[in-house]
């Protein structure tokens, strides 16, 4: 077909095709990145050959990028950074290196050269940050504590593929050993002074600009986009990356009290931006060269989608972190990263590769990033089917998760509550008020830990987890509480509770009516309806006034004439 002449017309057909396919995959029932994707591989050169403006997609979809790490660094506050530092550096790296070289050992033993060798098991190394931050955002677990590890080794990973993209470029035009290592310590010092700028914009600028910026959410916001935009081109302009730019730009102000609202603004821009990055990615795919590697690309792809969540789960358990937390982090690197053809790109420029080592890679790109959004999306089902045979990843007492907040559970209990969001924490508080003890269930450790400083008794866990369910003192409480307005989370706490021989009552919320009827008929004892329970109570607050159905001229004469 002929390319559009006109960017405007080009944009507007390439949103046209993408909403189709969005429609298609909801019908279907199938994720929306791999459907966007799709999009991309038929408009691109290898369908219709719309991508005729290229740069102009590129520069959206890097936009987006930026967008998306800057929120993710928004939500990675410095205290998160500390607590999640150790398992983020050791998984990060153990599985970079055990990745690496059985990945090499993979490839020499498929008859590739050594330096093509090389190439391949660096690029199965490293996962897709963009993709997965996508993913857990989608399903709401970015917050959780799997979600909150895997975004740290993934942080970590692309500060790793970032330093290998330097060293390989610094190779290529260096010399000497003398000259490669002036590289390697010019690195050291940029990300020092970065850092170093970043640390005194936070103590000094930001805590007095903020306030007077927040006047105006609207001026807020645009801020938000720039900061997040200057961020990644002072990232790529000292030689790391946009990502990581972004990243720091993001924790940067992760510690005022505007990050929520700033967050809450940016993802409806962040997902329409995102789009053109996986159009661009699919329309980037060279899918005349995938054909020859189909064998090898199948044994690389398996390697990718099961190895590397064994060895984080591996790495988690000898940590001591619960198996179930280690298998949804573990699935987030069962793909390989954009970054991975960057690479690939890089080592085909310096002459390193050649085309049929980039269609490899290319190919094993597109079967394990596809896949693995299914694994990610259907983590919970498949980690019911697996968990039996899980429990070689798992020491005997996860003291790391025992100790991620929460406070000695002693005596009887009057209720079991899950979710310590407004409105369970506003549930626990009038209960404890009124003489009756409350045991509170987060999957966020620093909720559970202000609330375990409050005084109350807490433990970090999650509702939807059989195995940690059936640990609490079931046959101590009348009541199991979830304020998880989450509609699986809530069957799957119904069933556990039925499988344990729950003798108590159980309340969980619902979004609307007919989800409440759902729950009742589930068996749920009490369905809270949050909003609509609020509304009633207001109504009747109303009418309990007298104010309601009368004039205002009437109660204004009758206020006077008392």
């Amino acid at each position: 077909m002929v390319p559009f002449e006109n960017v405007f017309y080009e944009i507007g057909a390439l949103l046209g095709v993408a909403a189709a396919g969005g429609v298609l995959a909801i019908l279907l029932r199938q994720p929306l990145i791999v459907s966007f994707i799709a999009v991309g591989i038929i408009v691109g050169p290898t369908g219709f050959g719309w991508v005729v403006a290229s740069d102009q997609v590129d520069l959206l979809a890097k936009l987006g990028i930026a967008l998306l790490l800057f929120v993710v660094g928004l939500k990675l506050d410095p205290h998160i950074i500390r607590t999640m530092g150790p398992v983020a550096l050791a998984t990060g790296l153990g599985q970079v290196v055990f990745t690496s070289v059985v990945g090499y050992l993979i490839a020499l033993a498929l008859g590739m050269a050594p330096v093509s060798a090389l190439y391949v098991a660096v690029a199965l190394t490293f996962s897709s940050t963009i993709i997965i931050v996508k993913l857990l955002s989608d399903k709401r677990e970015v917050d959780s504590l799997h979600g909150r590890i895997a975004i740290g080794f993934l942080i970590v990973q692309d500060i790793v593929v970032v330093l290998v993209m330097i060293g390989l470029t610094a190779f290529g035009q260096a010399s000497d050993a003398l000259s490669l290592g002036r590289e390697a310590l010019l690195v050291f010092a940029k990300g020092a002074a970065m850092l170093a700028v970043i640390g005194l914009l936070m103590r000094y600028v930001l805590p007095l600009s903020l306030p007077r910026l927040a006047r105006s959410s609207e001026l807020l916001v645009l801020f938000s986009i720039a900061w997040a935009i200057l961020g990644a081109s002072a990232g790529d302009t000292l030689g790391f990356s946009k990502e990581v730019g972004a990243f720091l730009a993001g924790v940067s102000i992760a510690s005022t009290p505007y990050r929520e609202l700033v967050a809450a603004r940016l993802v409806s821009l962040r997902d329409f931006l995102l789009l053109f990055f996986f159009i661009d990615l699919g329309a980037s795919l060279n899918m005349s060269t995938l054909g020859a590697h189909l064998e090898a690309s199948a044994v690389f792809s398996f390697f990718v989608l099961i190895g590397n969540p064994f060895i984080v789960m591996a790495i988690m358990g000898a940590m001591g972190y619960r198996k179930r937390t280690g298998f949804l982090a573990g699935l987030t690197v069962a793909q390989i990263s954009e970054f991975s053809l960057i690479l690939g790109a890089l080592g085909l420029k310096l002459g390193h590769i050649d085309q049929e080592t980039m269609g490899l890679i290319t190919l094993v790109g597109l079967i394990t990033i596809s896949l693995s959004t299914y694994m990610i999306l259907y983590s919970h089902p498949l980690y019911e089917r697996l968990a039996p045979w899980l429990g070689i990843f798992e020491r005997k007492v996860a003291h790391r998760e025992e100790d991620a907040g929460g406070t000695a559970i002693h005596g009887n209990t009057y209720a079991l509550l899950f979710g310590l969001g407004r409105f369970g924490a506003g549930i626990a508080q009038i209960l404890q008020q009124r003489g009756c003890r409350v045991l509170a269930v987060d999957f966020d450790p620093d909720l559970v830990r202000r609330h375990a400083g409050e005084g109350y008794m807490t433990r970090y866990g999650d509702a939807e987890d059989p195995e940690f369910v059936a640990s609490l003192p079931l046959e101590r409480v009348p009541w199991v509480v979830s304020t998880v307005r989450e509609k699986s989370v809530n069957r799957t706490l119904l069933h556990t509770l039925r499988q344990q021989g729950f003798r108590g009552r159980v309340a969980v919320a619902a979004n609307g009516q007919h989800e409440a009827e759902m729950f009742r008929r589930e068996g749920a004892d009490l369905v809270l309806v949050p909003y609509f329970e609020a509304a009633r109570e207001a109504a009747d607050h109303l009418l309990e006034s007298g104010t309601v159905g009368s004039h205002p001229d009437d109660s204004t004469k009758n206020s006077m004439g008392a």
